[in-house]
């Protein structure tokens, strides 16, 4: 189990920050780091702090910083990318060949305060009317979110295609590829499958223009009448059952284009029907996480409205109930995002 300690507080990093956390998501990567399915994770060994979706306000800045000032609120990207290996250099900072990660490659963020190294290339000052629990959401699910379905995806308000999205899996990161799909193009038309009703339901309020119950029903069957008996130009994984590839890769269109970005959870290995991918000639994409360069973009996005990342928020938590909520998730993810957002009394600090 999981356990709430009182620990020495960090120091700061000479290029990063002592970041006092003010929220921080409990996402489904902090159950697999703690299911014991991350080679980071299993490399430091116990004891160990979850958590990787974190905003907050600068404490202390290391002697190397000149971006952020004690006193400023910031969003941390999951990925803190070097910024000098050779993909970094391709502009790839997602597939970091250094990269560093709360939660998994150093200590996390399911704390009241945090070390964050490379500070000037990674953190974002975040803007006035965003809250902290909207910035911090943005710093895994919704940005990871972004790049599956507009980068890898490419759905954007322009292009003649894609014209339909189909999202498999309505967990957080479901539920923010339709949030980011809606808010990027009114106009394409999106579905949701999922075998959760409650799940569908916040799918619909995510803006979901139809929904498909993964329960006995054949699904690429009921997504192609959704979509006129094409399939869906765009299929995004997102909830990382061994059956979801095979899903996707079925409902997708001819010429479709699949993005994986749910990690495996289970010990069954995903099954991909490559008859399907051949014949009809269906792409298969990758998608890691999210660079820092388009974070402002995003947290503007919720500044104006454009981005209703609050309405994703399930619930609001202490520490101690998020830690439990990482141990629920043996059982099934929960319906929308669980924000820790109370870290008990600081003023002992």
């Amino acid at each position: 189990p999981i356990s709430v300690r009182h620990v020495e507080i960090p120091a700061c990093p000479a290029d990063g920050v002592l970041l006092r956390v003010m929220a921080t998501g409990v996402c489904r990567s902090d159950w697999h780091g703690w299911s014991g399915h991350d080679s980071d994770v299993i490399s430091h060994g116990l004891p160990f702090t979850p958590g990787h979706e974190a905003a907050g306000i600068v404490e202390e800045i290391g002697r190397d910083v000149l971006s952020v000032a004690p006193g400023d609120a910031v969003a941390v990207p999951f990925i803190l990318s070097c910024g000098k290996c050779c993909e970094c250099g391709r502009g790839r900072p997602t597939v970091c060949e250094k990269q560093e990660q709360p939660g998994f490659t150093f200590m996390g963020t399911f704390a009241e305060f945090v070390a964050i190294p490379r500070a000037d290339r990674n953190l974002r000052r975040i803007p006035p009317g965003v809250t902290f629990a909207e910035a911090a959401a943005l710093g895994c699910r919704m940005s990871t979110a972004y790049r599956a379905v507009v980068q890898q995806g490419l759905w954007d308000a322009v292009a003649a295609f894609p014209r339909t999205l189909a999202v498999v899996g309505c967990g957080g990161l479901g539920l923010s590829c339709i949030a980011i799909a809606k808010a990027v193009n009114q106009h394409g038309k999106v579905f949701a499958v999922d075998v959760s009703e409650t799940a569908l339901q916040r799918a619909r309020e995510a803006g979901a223009d139809g929904v498909v119950l993964d329960a006995g029903e054949s699904v690429h069957e009921a997504v192609e009448r959704l979509t006129g008996g094409r399939g869906a130009d765009l299929c995004v994984e997102a909830s990382g059952a061994a059956s979801g590839p095979a899903t996707a890769v079925l409902c997708a269109a001819r010429g479709g284009r699949v993005v994986q970005v749910g990690l495996p959870i289970g010990g069954e290995d995903p099954r991909v029907p490559m008859g399907a991918v051949v014949g009809k000639e269906i792409e298969i994409y990758g998608s890691h996480g999210f660079g820092a360069t388009d974070l402002p973009k995003l947290m503007q996005m919720v500044a104006e409205g454009k981005l209703r990342v609050g309405d994703l928020i399930g619930r609001q938590v202490s520490l101690e109930e998020g830690a439990r909520a990482i141990m629920d998730m043996d059982h099934g993810s929960p319906s929308g995002i669980t924000m820790i957002t109370n870290f008990g009394d600081r003023s002992k600090l």
